[in-house]
């Protein structure tokens, strides 16, 4: 099974809708933090997207709030989200993430989030029998695609020949 998709059941539109509202909060904050990242270190066109990519996180996430009015939508504790891991199925891999990245890398974390975050949502579409949720699955893994879209289109701006090794200039010294 692929990265963030989930063999378990989301039973209902209210508990998709819980599942993606915490999706894009945390895609909004992980992309804030890549934009960050990047201004820090000069990089001022990829932090411009990254912080676009966080805009457009919190404007799902208020959208997704504002389709949570008058459903029933479970109160989910955060062991109980019905994904793989710990973390969203497009939080960027923390792990991954590192000041000497290279715009290709930062772009290929984001874009493996995206395609994380669609595998899910088109999973639950291709799963579930509930009418409600297969409607806001097939939304949400719309919405995704584009994001995968743009971030390929993003990445045709940065080839792989591009790619240059980047010396640490103040390396980490050992302690004895």
């Amino acid at each position: 099974m692929t990265a963030g998709v989930t063999s378990k059941v989301i039973g209902s539109a209210g508990e998709l809708l819980a599942h993606a509202y915490q999706m894009e909060l945390e895609a909004q904050e992980r992309y804030g933090y890549l934009a960050d990242q990047m201004e820090m270190h000069n990089n001022a066109d990829l932090a411009k997207l990254f912080r676009e990519l966080a805009r457009v996180e919190g404007i799902h996430a208020g959208d997704i709030l504002e389709q949570m009015q008058g459903m029933q939508v479970p109160q989910i504790n955060p062991l109980d989200y019905k994904w793989s891991g710990s973390e969203s199925p497009e939080a960027l891999d923390m792990g991954d993430m590192h000041y000497m990245m290279t715009p290709r890398q930062a772009l290929l974390l984001a874009l493996k989030a995206e395609q994380n975050a669609f595998e899910f949502f088109d999973h639950l579409l291709k799963s579930t029998d509930d009418e409600d949720t297969r409607r806001f699955a097939a939304e949400f893994a719309e919405e995704e695609q584009e994001h995968v879209e743009l971030v390929l289109k993003e990445l045709k701006k940065h080839p792989e020949s591009d790619e240059r090794t980047r010396e640490d200039m103040d390396p980490p010294i050992q302690q004895e």
